[in-house]
């Protein structure tokens, strides 16, 4: 176990840390949320994130543009001696179409960004004894649709690393209290099988000769229908929610051709698999049913959560021993928001009085190393993907709050690399719950 001292020690240094670098900090929050851009095109938020890093490469910080073979996705990293353990954090930046930063991915970034710099400072400061040791910042676009992570996973991105970290932003519920402390499935994040559907049937004109076409916007129609009546013989937890990306073109030609877009939800991949396939079989019938054909095109699925308990644990130790109220839960608690899904996985919710919540939720980095995925409230007139968030997630307090975090993940990334004991225990964790 880790002493009182030495995590007091570690607390003082990251802290100091911070108090260094929130200028820049967040200048970069701002730059960010100020310039919203969507998956794959995060462009400026990925050169102003190695730019602030290049402007630091005399201090041992390296480089690494267009990461992986993805043109948005970056790698800073800083080695110490030969070998040792490796901490990464993962940085999203990617915002949702016509409203911007309105899942707080700038306080996601800004998060992971204060939390590498404190973790490199820290063990350079207070255990360059270490032989070896490597602190690792990944930024990984395309979070909110095109699973970045996955492509990274895939590139090797996360091939040696030991344990991996981030957080992410929800809103203060009004009313809701300041500790979370009954359990509740509808808190989790979920698994997540994204499918784009085309309908094609045949155009005819819709007044003089509508015998003659074959109506693909009928098909949609009744797949929108099916999917309604089959909403009410799923679980509470399972959610199934789409949109018409295309109609048709004119009110007088019968749709040739049609697309839709659905997401498919369940705690787990195991109980998202056949959900998935009566959703199938809902578009299936409604094809046969108009006489149109159907094509799916299905993007990466996001699967569920492995937690690691020790890192939980000592994350929680931290933010308690700062000050903030703190609680641990592996079995779920009522409050959180989340219903939706992420190529990360499992999360805590933190305010600043503090609160904290984990669960097994979905994520496919977590399937690879021991993973945590942290959250805090922010105050906001809504809740995610709404334009009010947006607002919240640009306020100076929600940048300090992802401070808080910050810290909280830089005390445990040091401990990863400084305590051998406590690293042993992480991988024990995490090969037995694989």
């Amino acid at each position: 176990m880790q002493s009182v001292q030495a995590q007091q020690n570690t607390i003082q240094q990251v802290r100091e840390v911070l108090q260094k670098y929130e200028l820049r900090l967040g200048e970069i929050n701002q730059k960010i949320w100020s310039t919203p851009e969507l998956a794959y095109e995060e462009h400026t938020a990925h050169d102003n994130i190695c730019t602030f890093f290049e402007a630091l490469s005399e201090d041992g910080y390296t480089v690494k543009r267009q990461a992986y073979g993805v043109s948005t996705a970056l790698e800073i990293q800083y080695k110490h001696g030969q070998g040792g353990r490796v901490v990464a954090y993962n940085a999203e930046y990617d915002a949702l179409p016509g409203m911007g930063h309105a899942c707080g991915h700038n306080l996601i970034a800004t998060s992971a960004i204060a939390s590498f710099i404190a973790t490199v400072e820290t063990m350079k400061a207070l255990y360059s004894d270490t032989k070896g040791f490597s602190v690792r910042l990944l930024g990984t676009p395309a979070e909110e649709g095109g699973g970045g992570k996955l492509r990274l996973i895939d590139a090797g991105a996360y091939k040696d690393v030991d344990a991996c970290f981030m957080v992410h932003p929800f809103p203060v519920l009004t009313g809701a209290p300041d500790l979370l402390s009954s359990s509740s499935d509808s808190s989790q994040y979920l698994a997540n099988d994204k499918v784009s559907v085309t309908f094609t049937g045949k155009p005819a004109h819709a007044s003089a000769a509508p015998w003659e076409g074959v109506n693909a916007l009928d098909a949609v129609v009744a797949a929108y229908v099916n999917i309604s009546m089959l909403r009410q013989q799923i679980l509470p937890t399972q959610k199934i929610h789409g949109v018409v990306l295309k109609g048709g073109e004119r009110p007088n030609v019968i749709p040739a051709s049609t697309t839709v877009q659905y997401y498919i939800r369940s705690p787990t991949k195991k109980t998202l698999t056949p959900l998935t396939e009566r959703v199938v079989k809902c578009f299936e019938a409604a094809a046969t049913a108009t006489g149109c054909t159907v094509e799916f095109e299905w993007e990466p699925a996001y699967t569920d959560m492995k937690y690691n308990k020790p890192i939980c644990e000592s994350y929680t130790s931290a933010m308690n021993a700062m000050g903030y109220s703190t609680i641990y839960d592996a079995a779920g608690q009522e409050g959180g928001l989340s219903g939706g899904s992420t190529d990360m996985g499992m999360y805590l919710l933190i305010s600043p009085t503090i609160q904290v919540l984990s669960n097994k939720y979905p994520g496919n980095v977590s399937y690879e190393v021991p993973g945590f995925h942290g959250g805090f409230y922010i105050h906001t007139d809504n809740v995610n993907h709404t334009p009010q968030f947006t607002a919240g997630a640009g306020s100076e307090e929600s940048f300090q709050r992802s401070l808080y975090c910050a810290a909280g993940m830089a005390v445990v990334g040091c401990r990863v690399l400084a305590d051998d004991g406590f690293a042993g225990a992480i991988k024990a964790d995490f090969q037995k719950e694989k």
